[in-house]
């Protein structure tokens, strides 16, 4: 299950972090929280800044959310940080027997059933607030 990578949960606790407490909010700071380096939480910050979910005071240090909380769901982190490959969760593996009949359609049949299971999971990351998931933690 190497596809979704942990990009995914160290943004989600960034900008929970960064909700919580922005003025604190330096790469150092959060790189301690979320315990990975720094040079991560910064290409990750990148990221969520290009996605227009943060701003970020180069040198001063500290972030801030470009969203009430409230106002971002799961479903936006998940696609600012660009979790999966080419959009697609799970892949197939290559060149499966086309002689056999199953390793002929494994890929096609596997694949209907992986889209319906990533819309699903999609639809519920839509559902959820990082304001929802961060009256969870108190």
């Amino acid at each position: 299950m190497g596809q979704i990578s942990t990009r995914f949960s160290m943004a989600v606790h960034t900008l929970s972090l960064i909700a919580f407490s922005p003025n604190e909010c330096t790469g150092d700071f959060i790189a301690g929280s979320v315990n990975t380096n720094p040079v991560v939480i910064r290409r990750m910050m990148g990221m969520l800044k290009k996605a227009g979910l943060v701003d970020v005071r180069p040198g001063v240090g500290g972030a801030s959310l470009l969203k009430d909380p409230s106002e971002i769901t799961l479903l936006d982190v998940y696609r600012a940080v660009n979790v999966t490959e080419e959009n697609q969760l799970f892949r197939i593996h290559e060149n499966p027997n086309i002689a056999c009949p199953v390793g002929r359609n494994i890929e096609q049949v596997l694949q209907a059933e992986l889209r319906d299971a990533q819309s699903a999971m999609e639809q519920r990351l839509a559902q959820t607030t990082l304001d929802q998931l961060i009256h969870k933690f108190q």
